[in-house]
């Protein structure tokens, strides 16, 4: 909008054209060479007025954002007018004009303050604090005094805001040596000291944006996305364009966490640039410290209105560089490369097709297990090939820079709640992920993701009912034959065969365990309580081992387990260590983690029954 000043240059220009038209066309024919001297100074009085008019229009027009003139904090008082920027819908920065009520010290932490504004102006008074305008660049006296980080509670009459001042923004490593001079006073309802419930100061709600997620998807890790401090928004993407990197303060970007057949992200205004570095959000994403996530421009599309949270609506569109920081006081980029994500291809068959997706997701240790537990179980669960149901088997591979892969096979079977029946595989990924990477000898360098789930109509599950041996004794060296009585699900029982050896060098007299039972309790029995985790491992090649071993769910298996103990000592199995061994050992400091076990798994067979298997017979074998 044009300022008083403007508005009485048109109003002159546009009377004195109007009179130069008329006086021209009424006198200018019989006019005298005094009255031809007349026209020509009015003519040039015009031009000049309409220059001078012009002149000002094109510095009223100037993007003031783009001043690199900071305000000190010492220089903030309450009572200073100012404005700050963001994109309330398509890509037009907007300016809105907003009051300083006060600077709180050391509000978020020691000598890290804050600004207290309140936003003046129709759109915001109707909108209050929208989620995403986080990073909005503040403005006091045309000198970039910091960014809109903080609200002020929920179902709120007037838009208070939180400010994070410029010097911290620009520097959040930097040691906050400035302290300003002066204690300033806060207006009445800044300083009040009782805060009424609900009314705290908050950062301002970085939305994470879900392309191709929809609700049903997102629900059963809703809690998990409410813990990291998110709110959960549906947008879209968009094509790149070659101006994406064209970053203004008032513009917004953000985290890519995943990309491709479906996408998430966070969305942030920017405050600053600075040559190839960006500065945006003004308070953290995670408080991920030093990190390198793809950053991305992001889009409005609109802006919602809600008393309980406004919300700005985005696409996702190209990357631009690389999140390089995230910490109290900023998220840092730089323009530029984008970094190495991990490509994920997931192929879901049935008996209707086969569909096929590919995604990338950060390789991060705090977020890329539950990122592969939100893709897997969206591209399975949200696609036309797929009913719940029926019964999934889930296969395939995870590469690692420098390592053998990590094989992944299991079947998993529909269950009578109402908890969706590709859940199960999602939890599982997420759980394989969590293992590697806190595994506490080296980082887990993910290189590829492949897996594969194909569905088998019906619940084809199985509950070990009985099992019997052919004969109640056995000599050394001998074959037995061992029956188990399953029943599917639904389904009328059955006997399964299988053998089982007795070892050569077992003592005659001995009373072995034969425990007929599924891949959990036989992994638990032959490892310990906790089976395979990354602190039994002595690296990361072992604990890579001790994934692969262990066993598939859809088997029954048939455990012989003699008396004597087993050592297990990181990832290796000592089977029938000697006492005297063991005392040396146990109660002793040793490197790496040792646990003593009662028993030995002497052997072991197993039964493919094509579906998950739960249940538990033990029985006694007298070697004669």
């Amino acid at each position: 909008m044009l300022g008083d000043s403007s508005y009485h240059f048109v109003a002159v220009g546009a009377i004195a054209s109007r009179y130069l038209a008329a006086y021209h066309q009424k006198f200018m024919l019989s006019a005298r060479p005094i009255l031809r001297r007349s026209v020509h100074f009015f003519r040039v009085l015009a031009t000049a007025i309409l220059a001078l008019f012009a002149q000002t229009t094109a510095l009223q027009g100037q993007d003031v954002s783009s001043s690199t003139a900071t305000m000190a904090l010492a220089d903030v008082r309450p009572g200073m007018q100012g404005y700050a920027y963001t994109i309330f819908a398509g890509d037009q920065v907007e300016k809105f004009d907003l009051v300083v009520l006060g600077v709180l010290e050391n509000f978020l932490g020691p000598r890290q303050s804050i600004i207290l504004v309140q936003l003046k102006g129709t759109k915001v008074e109707y909108t209050g604090v929208v989620a995403g305008m986080s990073g909005s660049p503040v403005y006091l006296e045309g000198k970039l005094a910091g960014a809109l980080s903080l609200k002020l509670g929920v179902f709120t009459k007037d838009p208070i805001a939180g400010v994070t001042p410029i010097r911290d923004v620009l520097n959040p490593l930097a040691q906050n040596t400035a302290i300003a001079t002066q204690n300033l006073p806060l207006p009445e309802q800044a300083a009040s000291s009782s805060v009424p419930t609900g009314s705290a100061l908050e950062p301002i709600e970085t939305p994470l944006v879900f392309s191709g997620f929809p609700a049903a998807s997102l629900k059963p890790f809703a809690s998990e996305i409410q813990s990291y401090g998110f709110v959960a928004a549906q947008g879209g993407t968009t094509e790149a364009r070659p101006d994406d990197g064209k970053l203004v303060a008032g513009d917004m970007a953000g985290m890519v966490l995943v990309e491709g057949d479906a996408s998430i992200n966070s969305a942030c205004t920017v405050t600053a640039v600075r040559d190839d570095r960006v500065f945006l959000c003004g308070h953290p994403f995670l408080s991920l410290g030093d990190v390198h996530i793809p950053m991305a421009r992001t889009r409005v599309v609109t802006t919602l209105s809600s008393s309980l949270a406004s919300t700005k609506i985005v696409n996702l569109a190209g990357n631009i560089g690389t999140i390089t920081g995230d910490h109290i006081t900023a998220v840092t980029g730089k323009l530029g490369a984008t970094p190495v994500m991990v490509p994920l291809d997931l192929t879901v068959s049935a008996p209707s097709g086969e569909k096929k997706f590919h995604f990338e997701i950060v390789n991060h240790p705090k977020l890329t297990p539950l990122l592969v537990a939100l893709t897997v179980f969206n591209g399975l669960s949200q696609n036309s090939v797929y009913g719940e149901g029926t019964t999934l088997h889930l296969s395939g591979e995870v590469r690692l820079k420098g390592h053998a892969p990590v094989q992944i096979e299991n079947t998993f079977a529909p269950g009578d709640t109402l908890t969706p029946d590709g859940l199960p595989i999602a939890l599982a990924m997420q759980s394989v992920f969590t293992r590697l990477f806190t595994n506490t000898f080296e980082p887990a360098d993910v290189e590829r993701i492949a897996l594969k789930v194909d569905s088998a109509p019906g619940r084809q599950s199985f509950t070990i009912d009985s099992a019997w041996l052919e004969k109640g004794e056995a000599a050394p060296g001998e074959t037995l034959r061992v029956r188990v009585l399953v029943h599917p699900y639904r389904g009328a029982p059955r006997v399964e065969e299988t053998t089982v050896r007795v070892p050569e060098q077992t003592a005659r007299g001995t009373m072995l365990r034969v425990l007929v039972t599924d891949a959990d309790l036989l992994n638990r029995a032959s490892r310990g309580f906790s089976a395979a985790s990354a602190t039994e491992a002595g690296g990361l090649d072992q604990l890579i081992a001790l994934l692969n071993r262990e066993r598939r769910n859809d088997r029954v298996y048939v455990g012989l387990f003699s008396p004597s103990p087993t050592l297990l000592w990181n990832d290796k199995e000592l089977p029938n260590v000697p006492l005297s061994q063991i005392n040396v050992v146990d109660g002793r400091p040793a490197p790496g983690t040792v646990q003593v076990l009662r028993e030995s798994l002497a052997g072991e067979s197993s039964i493919p029954l094509g579906g998950p298997v739960a249940g538990v017979i033990s029985l006694n074998l007298q070697i004669r």
